[in-house]
């Protein structure tokens, strides 16, 4: 009987130093956990607050340097667990490289989107808020991520682009320069008077401060079509103004023409009937 206490106190004993040893293990770990998840999430806030207030980081790589800090001190937080249990890291780390090596090569499609995103922010063809056109779709760019690009379209809809498919594509920047030409063509009847139609356009032109003197507005005679006579107009003016001043110059201009009894003709066809006389 005697042997039998003695053997449950030693199991006692036993699970006691167990229970210790390993819960405070566990108890460590998760506290660096915890810990290690908070500081992760305040550092990608307090390291955004830092980027936007420096002049030599822009909007572009803020929000991708700071989930790649967030996403460092994860990692690390991981590795200080692991080595809590006793883990040996440095191997740890060597498998997790040939772990990554075989995922990386089922997952090429994947990485190539990574591969893409990092070129897009080396090479910078196009900033945050910058409209673009790309990888078939168009729409103001909100940020450029790790895999994708989010854009948003001017009727508000959200469009998620792989990174892969924008880098593989033609990409048009349209906030890139500063400034951007609005080509119009206004048709004339053949009855009308060029000069006088070519006038109305160069006044309302010269009237609006939103069009450049330099380079100067160019007003000629495109084409004689098959109905009009086409006047080609080409006005420079700031990027931000492009699409408003193009809409004020085509109500403005048919509005002018219509005071000053200058037509716009219509497409037609005239049709000749001969009679044939047997």
């Amino acid at each position: 009987m005697e042997n039998v206490d003695l053997q449950l106190q030693e199991t006692l004993e036993l699970a006691a130093k167990l229970f210790i040893s390993y819960g405070l293990n566990i108890l460590g770990a998760i506290t660096i956990l915890m810990i290690g998840w908070w500081f992760a999430g305040h550092a990608r806030t307090f390291s955004i607050r830092a980027f936007q207030k420096t002049k030599h980081i822009d909007n572009t790589l803020t929000g991708f340097l700071a989930n790649g800090i967030r996403y460092l001190i994860i990692i690390i937080t991981v590795l200080a667990v692991l080595d809590r249990f006793g883990v040996e890291t440095t191997s740890f780390v060597a498998i997790l490289g040939a772990t990554s090596l075989a995922i990386g090569l089922a997952l090429q499609g994947t990485l190539s989107n990574v591969a893409a995103g990092v070129m897009l922010l080396f090479f910078r063809p196009f900033n945050v808020g910058d409209y673009i056109e790309g990888g078939g779709e168009a729409g103001t760019v909100k940020s450029i991520g790790l895999f994708v690009t989010n854009l948003s379209t001017p009727d508000n809809i959200e469009v998620i682009i792989p990174n892969g498919s924008l880098w593989d594509s033609a990409i048009k920047n349209f906030n890139f320069n500063p400034t951007r030409r609005i080509n119009l063509v206004f048709g004339i009847s053949y009855s009308d008077d060029i000069q006088k139609a070519m006038d109305v356009i160069s006044r309302i032109i010269e009237s609006d401060t939103r069009s450049h003197k330099d380079p100067e507005p160019i007003i000629v005679v495109g084409e004689l079509g098959a109905s009009s006579v086409d006047l080609i107009t080409r006005v420079w003016c700031n990027s931000e103004d492009y699409w408003r001043f193009r809409w004020d110059l085509l109500k403005t201009v048919k509005e002018a023409f219509d005071t000053e009894g200058i037509s716009i003709p219509f497409p037609q066809t005239d049709i000749h009937l001969h009679k044939r006389i047997d």
